[in-house]
């Protein structure tokens, strides 16, 4: 919401010397987001008048139509006499009135006005353009054509109001009231303690029988519809420069006059509007639920198909506007068009006004579901104060009849379903509680009665809530305006005292540890977004049953292309290496740890906990039992050169082995052995995947990953070539691990090293004759490290050379040649047994 600072004070007196730094601040201290605070008119500096045309030259030559004109700009040129400009503009003609900008001037960007030779003139001047003059699109791209009262040689400056501030607020979905100038007027207001000039109140007529018919089917969707009517509208009628410029300055672009009306007064009440060419109107506006598959065209020309949810609104021949979104084309208001022959102008005429409050759950769900984000599908998404209808009407029609000439019709249809005001019962010291300080009475009662609630009761508070805030609707909500208003800042900073002797829990440890060892290997964090679309399963070519593809959907997700929470850290990585390789980093290693979830097979139904006491057990396992369950894994993806070139030597690419070994460091801090063989997976290469396993419980799990992407899953992606990744579930190995962590013992006595080589058939994995060797070589074996793989000739067609280094030794004693030998045979001999291994050579 742009708030522009001299509307503003229209409602509020605030102080002379305010800034919109000043009034941003204080409407932060009060709970509201104020982005930025623009300068308009930041460095203009005039002479900037009003001028005439007085003639027009058309100079012939040039490769675009250029234009040498004389304009009258009064005694501001300090000689009387006219200007002469050059301009190349065609939208404005002999005896226009123009936006003159005279020598010595500075426009905004610094850009300093003197008299130059060009196209064969000396042009002293500028006609100026909105642009020009930083006040934005006017809808004519062109030069400024004023209204022709305008005396000439009047300040422009001062016309066109180009020096203000505007407020730039983001408003949150529980504030939307704060969507328009009367919103934000109160909470100025409130702030600086001054009282608020309501724009709502006026004098509005009864409703009577004799107004425009109008039916409501659905009083659940629309449970007030305001119609009111107006006649002999000048087609002709241009919006004043006073209108035009706070509808720009408030980021909207003038229209029309009927329109610039309409949306003038949603954003000064936060009532959208809408405006109805009468003529084009078939019978009585109704207000029913859309037929399924129902289409419709909108104003913006696209023909929509309807759902049987959505809210229109129709008349004798169908529906004529999606109610809260959009009107329809067909019942628009006609641009004025003059007859080049009688001069005659034609237009609409009489139109129909529509104030109505429609179900901001049903406008939500229609705006998303077409896509179609629109000013009044935003203010109802977030509550519109249904009382302001009435008062919108009025002022659309008292505006119509000023600016248009027109004739409001006695008729007044307001079509009103049955409600009664909400109330709520609180505490009068639950504030107190909420935030841990004493208020009193008197404070919260003042403070409610501030935001505009009727209040009752001494100890028992019974809080009538107003119209415009549909946000309030419990106990917290009422506590929640005390604490924002009495200042944020003003509550106790407490910290939690925390019982000695405890520290992180085990799964916290080792999660830092984890990321420690991982930043130490040269990886980099990269923290994601936990959200993904489904179609990514597919970029990761996982089967149609996989475990990953059963997700967690969310009812009102951030991002449509993204409404499931992640069952896998892999997407959000590779979305982050894809990333920082299309920007010029190419070696790239990175790391994520955190949460994955995993749908249940029956969805459970969270409670909404309390916040003036602790939950007890039982409500905090009711909400856990809810919950899908949340594993946290890790996963590291690389791409690039894992070692850089240099006069050290040619440097090394990363690979499948770096996102092994990125595994192996995670189980060494976990206090286990993976066991690592080959597997095949979804995204990795079947022939470069690594199956990682642990032990639980005495049976074998596979826990996750590592490897070789496959090719189709990088050019699906857009990844760089051989990109290598690794994920695995990170609680699992904990478990694997045990509870403490045992530091290394060292040994003082020497090592005794034995190398064999065995031969086994290609088929056999690596991991089996490792874990042969290990179990046969006992107590004394220290470490097993796999050097090298041999095959050729010299082993035999379909048969593989795997060489170990065994690495033994005692905690008490140096071992002899027959002990670390006989340690050696014995691991042979488990290994021949197990894997048909036979020593090379042997």
């Amino acid at each position: 919401m742009r708030v522009p600072l001299s509307w503003l004070r229209e409602y509020v007196d605030l102080p002379a010397g305010e800034t919109g730094r000043d009034v941003a601040a204080k409407l932060v201290d009060a709970g509201l987001e104020v982005e930025t605070v623009e300068q308009l008119g930041g460095g203009l500096k005039g002479p900037l008048v009003v001028g005439q045309v007085l003639t027009i030259e058309e100079l012939e030559g040039f490769r675009k139509p250029i234009r040498f004109c004389t304009v009258d700009v009064g005694s501001a040129n300090g000689t009387g006499e006219p200007q002469e400009i050059v301009c190349g503009a065609r939208n404005f003609a002999v005896g226009d009135k123009v936006v003159v900008v005279l020598p010595g001037a500075v426009l905004p960007g610094d850009f300093a006005i003197a008299s130059r030779k060009t196209y064969g003139r000396t042009s002293h001047g500028m006609i100026c353009s909105g642009d020009e003059l930083g006040m934005g699109d006017d809808g004519t791209h062109g030069i400024i054509v004023l209204p022709p009262e305008h005396e000439v040689g009047t300040d422009a400056i001062e016309l066109l109001q180009l020096v203000d501030e505007v407020l730039d607020i983001d408003i949150t979905p529980d504030r939307g009231y704060c969507m328009s100038m009367r919103g934000v007027a109160r909470e100025a207001a409130t702030a600086y303690g001054l009282p608020l000039r309501d724009p709502a109140l006026l004098d509005v007529p009864a409703p009577n029988s004799y107004g425009y018919p109008v039916k409501v089917d659905d009083p659940a969707g629309c449970d007030r519809f305001t119609a009111r009517t107006v006649t002999g509208l000048d087609p002709d009628a241009r919006s004043p420069i006073w209108l035009s410029r706070r509808l720009q300055k408030a980021g909207m672009r003038p229209i029309s006059l009927a329109v610039d009306i309409t949306n003038y007064v949603m954003l000064e009440l936060g009532q959208p509007l809408h405006a109805y060419d009468r003529s084009r109107i078939e019978g009585t506006i109704g207000v029913r639920r859309a037929e399924q598959g129902e289409k419709f065209t909108t104003l913006d020309g696209v023909k929509r198909t309807l759902d049987a949810e959505d809210l229109v609104i129709t008349d004798n021949s169908g529906p004529i506007g999606l109610a809260g979104v959009m009107g329809g084309a067909n019942t628009e208001i006609a641009d004025s068009v003059t007859d080049p022959e009688t001069g005659q102008v034609t237009g609409t005429t009489d139109v129909v006004i529509e104030a109505a409050h429609f179900d901001s759950v049903a406008i939500s769900r229609t705006a998303r579901r077409l896509k179609l984000s629109s000013e009044a599908s935003k203010r109802f998404e977030r509550g519109v104060d249904p009382q302001a209808a009435a008062a919108a009407a009025q002022r659309t029609v008292d505006l119509l009849v000023l600016l248009a000439g027109g004739t409001a019709e006695a008729g007044v249809t307001e079509v009103i379903a049955p409600g009664a005001p909400r109330t709520i019962a609180m505490p009068a010291d639950h504030p107190d509680r909420v935030a841990g300080m004493e208020y009193g009475r008197e404070t919260v009662v003042r403070r409610l009665q501030e935001i505009g609630c009727d209040v009752y009761g001494q100890d028992e508070l019974v809080v009538t809530v107003p119209s415009w805030r549909p946000d309030l609707a419990a106990p917290n909500d009422l506590a929640e305006e005390v604490i924002r208003l009495e200042g944020y800042g003003n509550l106790p900073s407490t910290l939690p005292q925390v019982p000695s002797g405890r520290g992180l829990t085990a799964r916290q440890q080792l999660h830092r540890r984890v990321g420690r060892a991982l930043a130490g290997a040269g990886y980099v964090e990269a923290l994601s977004y936990p959200f993904i679309g489904e179609g990514v399963f597919d970029q990761l070519q996982l089967p149609a049953h996989d475990v990953a593809r059963q997700v967690v959907k969310l009812v009102n997700p951030i991002s449509d292309e993204e409404p499931a929470l992640r069952t896998t850290l892999l997407p959000g990585l590779l979305g982050a290496l894809r990333r920082n390789d299309s920007r010029g980093s190419h070696d790239l290693a990175l790391f994520e740890t955190g949460s994955v979830f995993r749908a249940a097979a029956q969805p459970g139904v969270a409670v909404r906990l309390p916040v003036d006491r602790r939950p007890t057990d039982e409500e905090i396992a009711t909400l856990n039992a809810a919950l899908p369950a949340q594993p946290r894994y890790a996963a590291v993806v690389l791409a690039g050169a894992r070692e850089q070139a240099g006069w050290w030597g040619k440097g090394r690419p990363a690979g499948w082995a770096d996102a092994v070994q990125a595994a192996r460091a995670l189980a060494a801090e976990a206090g286990t052995e993976l066991v690592v063989r080959q597997g095949q997976y979804g995204p990795w290469h079947p022939g470069r995947c690594a199956e990682l396993v642990v032990t639980l419980d005495g049976v074998e799990q596979v826990i996750g990953h590592a490897g070789e992407l496959h090719p189709r899953v990088v050019k699906a992606m857009g990844l760089p070539a051989r990109t290598s990744a690794m994920e695995l579930d990170l609680d699992r190995l904990a478990a694997a691990g045990g509870e403490a962590l045992r530091a290394p013992r060292i040994s003082s006595f020497p090592v005794a090293t034995q190398d064999v080589a065995l031969i086994v058939d290609a088929s056999v994995p690596a991991s089996s004759v490792e874990a042969a060797l290990r179990k046969g070589a006992g107590e004394l074996l220290e470490s097993l490290r796999l050097f090298d793989v041999f095959t050729g000739e010299q082993v035999g067609e379909g048969k593989k050379s795997l060489a170990y280094a065994l690495r033994f030794r005692a905690a008490d004693r140096t071992l002899t040649a027959e002990e670390s030998t006989a340690a050696r045979d014995a691991a042979v001999a488990l290994a021949g047994e197990r894997t048909g291994a036979v020593l090379r050579g042997a």
